[in-house]
C-alpha cells in the first residue's frame, strides 16, 4: 500500500506545478497579444486627427483631442501587459531567478500607466493640476520601468532553465536606460529639445520589447516539473 500512497503524493505535487505551466503560458500569451494590439492603436491614434508630431510631442499627448480616448485605452493596455507579463515570470521562473525589487518597479510602471490614463496631460503652455500629476507619474514610472526590467534580467541566470534569457533581456533592458536617459536630458539640451517625441517612443519601445521577448521564450519553453 505505501507505495501506491507515495505515487499518488508524488502525482499530487506534479499537478499544482503543471497547473502553474499553464498559466504562465497564459499570461505570456496575453502579454504578447497586448503589446501587438498596444502597437497597433498606437499607429491608429497618431493617425488620425490633430496629428501631433511623433519626433517633438510626448506619445501622452495622443490622449487629448478627439479621439483621446484611443490613448486612454492604451495607457489601461500598457498597465494591464505589465500585469500579466509579471504573472508570467512568477509562473515559470522560479524564485531564487527573480528580483523582488525588479517586480516591485515593473508593478510601479504598470499602475503608472493605470494612473495616466485618469490624469492626462497638458498640450500647450496652459498647465493643471491633472497635467502635473501626470508628469509626477510618468516620471516615477519611466525610471522604475527599466532599472526593474535590469534587475529582472540579472536575476534570470539564477534559474538554470532561463539562462540564455539573461543575455538578450539585459542588453533590451540597458538600451532602455540608455534610451530614458536622453528622454531625460532632452530639456537641458537644446538641439535636442526637438526630439523628445522620438526619445520617449525609443524608451517605451525597448520598455514593452523587453516584455515581448521575455513572454515568447516564457511561452516556448515550459518549466521542468
Amino acid at each position: 500500500m505505501q507505495p501506491a500512497q507515495d505515487n499518488n503524493s508524488q502525482a499530487a505535487l506534479v499537478i499544482p506545478n503543471t497547473s502553474r505551466v499553464r498559466q504562465g503560458a497564459l499570461l505570456a500569451n496575453v502579454t504578447i497579444a497586448g503589446i501587438v494590439l498596444y502597437v497597433i492603436i498606437d499607429v491608429i491614434a497618431q493617425a488620425l486627427p490633430p496629428h501631433y508630431n511623433p519626433i517633438s510631442q510626448a506619445e501622452s499627448d495622443l490622449a487629448v483631442g478627439p479621439y483621446g480616448f484611443l490613448m486612454t485605452i492604451n495607457f489601461v493596455l500598457r498597465g494591464l501587459v505589465a500585469l500579466t507579463m509579471l504573472g508570467a515570470l512568477s509562473r515559470e521562473v522560479a524564485k531564487q531567478g527573480l528580483s523582488r525589487v525588479g517586480l516591485v518597479l515593473v508593478g510601479i510602471w504598470g499602475i503608472g500607466a493605470f494612473l495616466l490614463a485618469l490624469f492626462p496631460t497638458d498640450v500647450g503652455a496652459s498647465t493643471t493640476l491633472h497635467g502635473k500629476i501626470h508628469l509626477l507619474v510618468a516620471l516615477i514610472a519611466f525610471v522604475c520601468a527599466p532599472v526593474g526590467e535590469l534587475l529582472l534580467s540579472l536575476r534570470l541566470a539564477a534559474d538554470e532553465r532561463w539562462r540564455a534569457l539573461r543575455k538578450p533581456a539585459l542588453v533590451i533592458s540597458t538600451l532602455a536606460i540608455v534610451a530614458l536617459v536622453l528622454d531625460l536630458l532632452v530639456p537641458f539640451v537644446r538641439r535636442m529639445q526637438d526630439a523628445f517625441g522620438l526619445f520617449e517612443r525609443l524608451f517605451i519601445g525597448m520598455v514593452l520589447l523587453w516584455m515581448l521577448v521575455v513572454a515568447i521564450r516564457l511561452r516556448s519553453r515550459p518549466a521542468s516539473k
